[in-house]
């Protein structure tokens, strides 16, 4: 249905801020998601991916992401064109992603892995990421990555604890470098972000770095370029159907019909914030 309404009413994070949205990108609903609205890309990263239940994570967290930035700049999903910055390592067009044209304001990141994505927007560089704690071979494995310290400091732990305190470290560090806008195209041996426990992070100058609390077998953190005025920002939990509502009823659509899709109070969304 055709509206006249803006697509959103959310201002952008005032400087020293940022907001955070982790999202259930798993048992979405069927019919609950417009594929239509991602770009060529998206569809073909979607495509690429072996298993069902992959593809719709990935397809949920994408448009959620769209939907998301679009409150921020009065835009519908589709009409969010996203590029690159040039990579601060080699200078190709890989960098940091953005939105092009009047989104150029807002900073974003997303990260999505098993059933969780995570959302961070700053009008500062920023970069998130969440992942699975892993069992200790694979620990073993990341741990030759890591910068000397990190090394010793995760060997100093005892074996049961390793996997927590790696995945703890590893998301910091994931966080920290998709904020400079590099990604593991940086050595990540370069960068010490501090040991795995949970004293918290140790961020690199100019950085704020933050573990973000998830749920159980989860880690997750937020990396911004400057300070920030709290030391705990707040968290909206939401599962994609809640998105997918929040985003419609602000912009006046009509919302999917369809067996399983339960409308929710627009202010239980708004007020659907839990603090970490």
């Amino acid at each position: 249905m055709e509206t006249t309404l803006p697509w959103v009413v959310r201002e952008l994070p005032p400087p020293g801020s940022l907001d955070l949205w982790l999202l259930r990108v798993s048992d979405v609903p069927a019919g609950i998601l417009d594929e239509a609205v991602l770009d060529a890309t998206e569809r073909q990263r979607a495509a690429a991916l072996m298993h069902a239940a992959d593809r719709t994570r990935f397809t949920a967290a994408h448009v959620a992401l769209r939907r998301l930035l679009g409150t921020y700049l009065s835009l519908r999903p589709e009409e969010i064109h996203f590029g690159r910055d040039t990579c601060p390592c080699c200078g190709g067009p890989h960098g940091r992603p953005t939105v092009l044209g009047a989104g150029r304001e807002l900073f974003f990141s997303l990260s999505h892995r098993g059933d969780l994505a995570l959302v961070g927007t700053a009008v500062a560089p920023i970069g998130v990421d969440v992942d699975l704690v892993s069992d200790q071979t694979a620990t073993a494995e990341l741990a030759s990555m890591l910068h000397v310290d990190e090394q010793a400091e995760l060997d100093a732990l005892a074996p049961e604890l390793r996997p927590r305190a790696l995945a703890r470290l590893w998301t910091r560090k994931e966080a920290y470098l998709k904020g400079l806008g590099s990604g593991l195209g940086r050595d990540p041996s370069l960068d010490y972000v501090g040991s795995g426990g949970p004293q918290g992070p140790y961020p690199p100058s100019g950085w704020t770095l933050l573990d973000v609390p998830v749920d159980r077998g989860y880690a997750a953190a937020v990396a911004v370029r400057g300070e920030l005025n709290v030391t705990a920002p707040t968290i909206s939990r939401l599962s994609v159907l809640d998105v997918v509502q929040y985003t419609t009823e602000l912009s006046g659509l009509e919302l999917p019909s369809g067996p399983d899709v339960v409308r929710t109070p627009h202010d239980a969304l708004q007020t659907a914030r839990t603090p970490p």
